[in-house]
């Protein structure tokens, strides 16, 4: 069947880089009413206004429009997902206050890309792909990075790596149960992963050798 579009809202001329962002907020905008594998490229281009044709001349297939769309979802994450200096650093006040802030960004981005956020980091996800584990494997490492330098962790052990590693880990997992279950508050979600960190490197300095 021939897709049908509205003449009176035929599609501005654009820039190429403009044209394409726009089809990936088409992306975006579905994946809040639709998991990304179902979202195929009649529904895009329906959303963007545009034609199929148009469509395959930015994108060779809708899997690769999944990988752009989701890569803007990670940029905002590493952009957002912030520790900024303060405090006395190395302190664990003043790290507490700036992790509750970097975690609240990430919860607030995760929470508004429900869909695209699970779809990214459910392994076997149909749109799962070896593009798709870099991009989480890029805020896992942006996360630790950022641990280890507010942390004035200037040479971490091995034992304090595996730590930052398992928890950023744990913030995942259980913000996957939080998006799918919506049991626990935003607030009481921060704080008790805060608390998580230090209650693991309590842990760990325990078993310090150094």
């Amino acid at each position: 069947m021939t897709e049908q579009r509205d003449p009176a809202r035929a599609p501005r001329r654009m820039s190429p880089q403009r044209r394409r962002e726009q089809l990936v907020a088409a992306a975006l905008e579905l994946y809040g009413r639709l998991p990304p594998e179902e979202v195929a490229v009649s529904d895009v281009t329906r959303t963007a206004d545009c034609s199929r044709a148009l469509f395959y001349r930015y994108f060779p297939n809708v899997e690769s429009l999944h990988v752009a769309a989701l890569g803007t979802v990670v940029a905002e994450l590493i952009e957002r997902v912030a520790m900024p200096a303060g405090g006395d650093p190395g302190t664990q006040p003043a790290l507490e206050e700036q992790l509750g802030g970097a975690v609240d960004a990430f919860l607030d981005v995760a929470q508004r890309h429900a869909r695209a956020y699970v779809a990214l980091l459910r392994s076997g996800s149909v749109i799962s792909t070896g593009e798709t584990d870099a991009l989480v494997d890029g805020v896992r490492d942006h996360f630790v990075d950022l641990l280890v330098l507010r942390g004035g962790l200037a040479d971490p052990s091995p034992l304090q790596l595996m730590t930052l590693r398992g928890w950023v880990a744990l913030v995942e997992g259980a913000t996957l149960t939080w998006l799918e279950q919506g049991e626990v508050g935003r607030e009481t979600m921060r704080d008790w992963l805060v608390a998580q960190l230090f209650a693991l490197l309590g842990v760990t300095a325990r078993h310090e050798p150094r």
